[in-house]
């Protein structure tokens, strides 16, 4: 996505609006019906100037009274006929407009969801959301009102220009040379509110960017006493949005008071001349009265035009953002054609020298060279100092990132040759770090399973160690979790991960360092549960943790992204190396924990 305050050359136009026509295209009835009222009220509108000169050169000057009171009878019809069509033309467009934008939401949202998670590595979280929020709000005022006044005003201008014409010819080329004078101007200025537009809306999402991520981390931020920082960083990143704002403000403002002056002054120059013809005799009263009300219909059409180009310009800032977001291309795609996965599954997987470096690091080398082998069934333990590359594997088998070079592969297919559906739905993982959403406790065990019944997550929460707490919550299965579960404690919220590992039945378990966060009472219960799950399942365990390790086929010791040591437990103690230095560090710690407990 482009940097805040970029614009490109393309921010000239706008062009970003036009890529959200297809969204109107699925409700083209609606379309229809809004712009058979628009179409009605513009002639409903152009009309009451005919009747106006009929009543001046007719009704007046023969004093008809009856006349007269015919023709104003005739303006109350035209009255409630511009009314009605007017009432239904703000239904339809403010309607299309609510639904253009709950399509974009949806589509953008449900597009986010699928990149992969290089794009994230760069890009905020806060600032998507942004887009998804404030964009789109912009946009929707596009669509509805800025859009219905846009079109509905080119018509009244449009068919005001033909009146006049036909009404007076001499008076409208005066008119007529003057209007190149009036938009060429307001063209130029829109291309200015546009990119102070887009720039406001990029501060903004910055500014939203870092309130997301402070208002996620609230405890730390108290916890630290760094309240004032985070809110002088913040009021620091709203007052560079509102200068953004103020520029795009003064740009419109000046934008829309440049082109009234320019369109009236050109009228009252117009009419003068006029007022000389009937004068002279050459024009009638009414003839020059119908004139000037359509004149004033064109020239308020076009002070309109002049506002409405403004915002219709920061809407095209806004869709241009979002079109950015819809164009960007997941880094990992389903082949073209895939391969299916062997029925049924094995959980065999195999890594033939795996090299790999994160794309926003690509001079860090994450793993080297890395090959091994994991039969079906078979639980394998992996350990090693941070930044050895553990949690890395894990990432490289559901696939969020592809290896740089060599192949990994699930029952003998390369994981590159597989649907990603497919692929994922061979995998439960137990995180450290576990996603706990704003939804119900049934929902949070039931995320990969939706379809799952009441029945099925409590037994899923049974197997997990999590159905005795779960039934002293208020609402049982329905208690909300609250945001990222914060309601919630550590090991309560690992037995939910489990459950929710359990219910989806897949048959590789992926376990990384499940218990290193929880007191002794939360991992015994945690490791319990864990002992269920993993049997009759290949299974890979990232822990620190030795009562995970112990229980390990095989332990493989990781640093620097390649294998060092490979063996059972007793067999890495015996030979001394890095693993056996780990385990004395680790009982050390616990030797001097059970000492200060004591």
């Amino acid at each position: 996505m482009a940097e805040a305050g970029e614009t490109s050359p393309k921010s000239a136009t706008l062009r970003p609006l036009a890529r959200l026509l297809p969204y109107l295209s699925r409700y083209r009835p609606m379309v229809a019906a809004a712009t058979f009222f628009l179409i009605l009220a513009a002639a409903a509108t152009l009309a009451l100037p005919l009747a106006v000169r009929r009543m001046v050169d007719h009704g007046f000057a023969s004093s008809d009274g009856r006349f007269i009171n015919n023709y104003f009878a005739m303006l109350l019809v035209l009255c409630a006929l511009l009314a009605i069509a007017s009432a239904m033309r703000y239904y339809y467009v403010i309607t299309i407009g609510e639904r253009v934008v709950a399509d974009l939401r949806r589509e953008v949202f449900a597009h986010v969801t699928r990149l992969s998670p290089s794009f994230f590595d760069v890009n905020q979280s806060g600032e998507i959301v942004s887009r998804l929020t404030a964009d789109t709000t912009q946009i929707k005022s596009a669509f509805g009102s800025a859009a219905s006044q846009a079109l509905r005003n080119t018509i009244l201008c449009l068919g005001a220009m033909g009146m006049m014409i036909y009404t007076s010819g001499q008076l409208s080329a005066l008119v007529l040379g003057a209007i190149p004078l009036i938009v060429f101007p307001l063209v130029g200025f829109g291309r200015s509110v546009r990119k102070r537009s887009r720039a406001a809306q990029d501060t903004l999402a910055q500014s939203s960017a870092y309130a997301a991520e402070t208002i996620g981390a609230t405890r730390t931020v108290q916890a630290f006493t760094g309240e004032a920082a985070a809110a002088h960083r913040y009021g620091h990143a709203i007052e560079s949005a509102y200068d953004a704002a103020g520029k795009a403000i003064r740009a419109r403002a000046l934008l829309t008071g440049f082109g009234i002056l320019l369109i009236f002054g050109s009228i009252v120059g117009v009419l003068w001349y006029g007022a000389q013809n009937v004068l002279s005799g050459d024009m009638t009263a009414g003839t020059l009265g119908q004139f000037v009300l359509y004149a004033v219909i064109a020239a308020s059409s076009l002070g309109t035009l002049s506002e409405v180009w403004g915002e219709l310009s920061a809407a095209g800032g806004a869709a241009e953002r979002l079109t950015e977001l819809l164009q960007e291309v997941p880094a990992i795609r389903d082949p073209e054609y895939p391969t299916p996965l062997p029925v049924p599954p094995l959980g065999h997987v195999e890594f033939a020298t795996v090299s790999f470096a994160y794309p926003a690091r690509v001079s860090a080398i994450t793993l080297n060279a890395l090959s091994f082998t994991i039969k079906p069934g078979e639980t394998v333990a992996i350990v090693g100092p941070s930044g050895a590359g553990k949690s890395t594997l894990f990432s490289l088998l559901m696939r969020f990132y592809d290896p740089t070079s060599g192949a990994i592969t699930l029952d003998g297919i390369d994981l590159r040759q597989v649907r990603l559906a497919d692929l994922r739905s061979r995998f439960a993982i137990v995180p450290q770090d576990v996603s706990i959403f704003a939804a119900s406790i049934h929902d949070n065990i039931a995320f990969g399973v939706p379809e799952a019944s009441r029945e099925a997550v409590r037994r899923a929460a049974i197997a997990a160690q999590a159905d005795e707490f779960i039934s002293q919550l208020d609402n049982g299965y329905d208690t909300m979790a609250g945001e990222r579960g914060i309601t919630l404690s550590g090991g309560q919220r690992q037995r939910i991960a489990i459950a929710r590992a359990i219910l989806k039945d897949a048959p590789v378990l992926l376990l990384d360092e499940a218990t290193s966060a929880l007191d002794a009472e939360s991992e015994t219960l945690v490791q319990k549960a864990l002992d269920g799950l993993m049997q009759d399942r290949t299974t890979l365990v990232i822990a620190h943790r030795l009562a995970t390790v112990l229980k390990a086929d095989r332990i493989l010791v990781m640093d620097n992204g390649t294998i060092v040591e490979e063996g059972t437990h007793q067999s890495l103690i015996a030979e001394g190396g890095l693993y056996a230095r780990l385990a004395r560090l680790q009982f050390h710690d616990l030797e001097r924990e059970r000492a200060t407990a004591l």
